[in-house]
């Protein structure tokens, strides 16, 4: 028996039956909610009659579907469809990609249900079920191209450096199935861009293939500054085996100054005098005293014109104040140099939970302790520079602040002139290392930055004559949109498609309005961008925001690019995680799916591609696709397939 207020559906009963008369109350309640909904629906579209005026015509219904999707999503409407459901109609949980016409096909199911008359009111609806999935499809090809065969989603990859020289590169990623070729503005330079984009103009054509290519601008992102190299010390050490015996001695190079030449099959190289290098032979011993004042020498194993290779068997330190010595055949006469040319290490800081680091406006970063004037080691915090200074002034006390993808974690302390007092919070124990060029997140700060930096503008003119779309990064206001159009049509590029990489908290929450700006043009497309986005919202959040970005993207027909991370290990390893594998499989539901660069790209392509194939024919965007399953229909069912 059905508890009070609870509908009670048999799914056999006529319209005239006393069943589906008994459900007329509950009919003519949602009628009178879908009704008030739908109604607001058109009035925010009146009330923004501005706003969608500005749209590209080929984005008039798409934009008017958005507005609707908005509305739709603005109350909570789970009570709503738990009573459709009860009645065996849809929830509207899968209206997104056509909003007021599902609502007004309830509406009219409703009407007969309650045995009321409805007029049809399919000349207001900007887009039904099936015009829906046209748009879509239109607006993906436009900007990301032709779908590739047997695969519904796009595969992206971004290009390595090697991409601009090597064309075998480009072409293992054209023929394994790579679409849409992405450069990264923020590495290389123009030279090595406009190279890379020949080589896959020249490997699509070779394929017959239409690969796109999006060029990202670097944008106003925030990253460390230069850190101190450590001092220069070389440590030669040899391979041994459980019982501490030497299977395979440290191996140096040994070449003249300057000289650029890399010796292979050494461990490491050091540089010497020219002079003193010719009279080393196979077989000499170069005797010296390390950095402890341990006795110790190698042996001279290979020379030829451009150096020496010398063995150690014991574990040894090099400094450029480190004396080499060899001796004559008599062993009195003796030749010696300093082994003055050894490359200092990239400087770091070790960062623990309790320190407290400085984060200044300039100059190169140092560690916690460092020596005066005397040689006397002081007491002092960590200190690093940030690569836009203008961040010290904006940020404010108890503000989080986050480091190299989050792996470090702070509080702002304390905010000076020059520079922001930084509490770690977050660290793995033992510490976590912190160098240059790496990222810097501030998701509670309100910063005022530049969309387009003076060098995105300058890079611009390359992307405007060979990029087929450009991704803009960091994107947060509409303002940011109108301002890079504005750009694009100084240079005769109107026509360019603009791909929102969503990065920020800011940039997701303006998500609507940043689409609105962006169907101004010919053609758009979203990009959830996972890496910063993940810092920005906090991780535990990340699903639930992917989330809300593929529905608000399908609302305005807009593909998406799923980023960041997929099948990562994959492309540097060459095996994948169990993870990742199911990760990547979520990708159907958006129009792209980005890789990043590997040494196992290509072994990445075909997994990606392979899993693809797969899930298209389960999923498609948020709805099931009821395609045969033949795993469970016996041995006769599996002959026939």
């Amino acid at each position: 028996m059905p508890k009070k207020n609870e509908l009670s559906i048999k799914p056999n009963a006529s319209i005239s039956s006393p069943d589906a008369v008994s459900n007329k109350p509950a009919c003519v309640e949602l009628i009178a909610q879908l009704g008030a909904l739908r109604k607001s629906m058109l009035e925010r579209e009146a009330a923004m009659g501005a706003e969608l005026a500005g749209v590209s015509p080929d984005y008039r219904e798409s934009a008017r579907n958005l507005v609707h999707y908005l509305t739709l999503r603005s109350d909570d409407l789970r009570p709503i469809q738990a009573k459709l459901s009860w009645l065996g109609l849809s929830s509207l949980g899968q209206s997104e990609s056509h909003v007021l016409a599902n609502v007004d096909k309830v509406l009219g199911l409703l009407h007969r249900l309650s045995g009321q008359n409805w007029e049809d009111k399919s000349a207001e609806e900007p887009a039904g079920s099936v015009r829906s999935r046209y748009l879509m499809e239109h607006h993906t090809k436009r900007l990301l191209g032709v779908k590739p065969t047997g695969r519904p989603v796009h595969i992206m990859v971004t290009l390595p450096s090697d991409a601009a020289s090597d064309f075998s590169v480009v072409r293992q990623l054209v023929d394994a199935g790579m679409d849409v070729a992405r450069i990264n503005c923020a590495h290389d330079g123009a030279q090595e861009w406009v190279a890379m984009i020949e080589n896959v103009r020249h490997a699509a054509k070779s394929l017959q293939r239409d690969v796109r290519i999006l060029m990202d601008l670097g944008g106003p992102k925030i990253r460390t500054g230069e850190v101190a190299p450590g001092p220069a010390v070389l440590k030669l050490r040899p391979q041994r085996d459980q019982y501490g015996r030497v299977f395979r001695p440290a191996r140096v190079g040994i070449v003249p100054n300057g000289c650029a030449h890399v010796l292979q099959g050494v461990d490491a190289a050091i540089g010497v005098t020219p002079d003193w290098l010719e009279r080393i032979k196979v077989g000499s011993q170069v005797d010296f005293s390390d950095a402890r004042g341990a006795k110790r020498h190698f042996l001279i194993t290979q020379c030829d014109e451009f150096g020496a290779i010398g063995e150690s068997l014991q574990t040894a330190y090099l400094t450029p104040e480190t004396v080499l010595t060899i001796h004559g055949v008599d062993k009195k006469k003796k030749s010696s140099t300093l082994a003055c040319q050894i490359e200092s290490p990239s400087g770091y800081l070790n960062l623990q939970q309790g320190d407290v680091l400085r984060l200044t406006n300039s100059g190169v970063g140092h560690a916690a302790v460092v020596e005066d004037d005397t040689g006397d080691s002081i007491a002092a915090s960590a200190q690093i520079s940030c690569t836009l200074p203008q961040i010290i002034n904006q940020a404010r006390v108890g503000e989080r602040i986050w480091f190299d993808d989050g792996r470090i974690g702070g509080v702002i302390q304390r905010v000076l002139p020059d520079c922001l007092e930084i509490a770690i919070t977050q660290a793995r124990e033992g510490g976590e290392k912190l160098v240059g060029d790496k990222g810097i997140n501030l998701p509670d700060s309100a910063l005022d930055l530049p969309s387009l930096t003076d060098k995105d503008i300058d890079d611009l003119a390359v992307v405007a004559k060979y990029a087929d779309m450009v991704g803009l990064s960091f994107v947060q206001h509409a303002s940011d949109v109108h301002l890079l159009r504005q750009h694009l049509h100084r240079l005769g590029r109107d026509d360019i498609g603009i791909v929102l990489k969503i990065e920020t908290i800011q940039g997701f929450e303006n998500l609507p309005e940043l689409m609105l700006a962006a169907m101004a043009g010919p053609s758009a497309g979203v990009m959830i961008a996972r890496g910063d986005l993940a810092v920005e919202c906090g991780y535990e959040r990340l699903a639930e925001v992917q989330e809300e970005i593929l529905w608000c993207a399908e609302s305005a027909h807009m593909p998406v690019i799923w980023a960041t991370q997929v099948l990562e290990t994959l492309a540097k390893t060459g095996i994948p995680s169990r993870a990742e594998i199911s990760d990547a499989g979520l990708g159907v539901r958006a129009e792209c799916v980005m890789l990043n660069k590997g040494p196992y790209i290509t072994d990445a392509i075909h997994t990606l591609d392979d899993i693809l194939r797969r899930m298209g024919g389960h999923q498609a965007k948020k709805r099931p696709l009821l395609r045969a399953l033949h795993a469970w229909g016996g041995a006769k069912a599996a002959e026939k397939k």
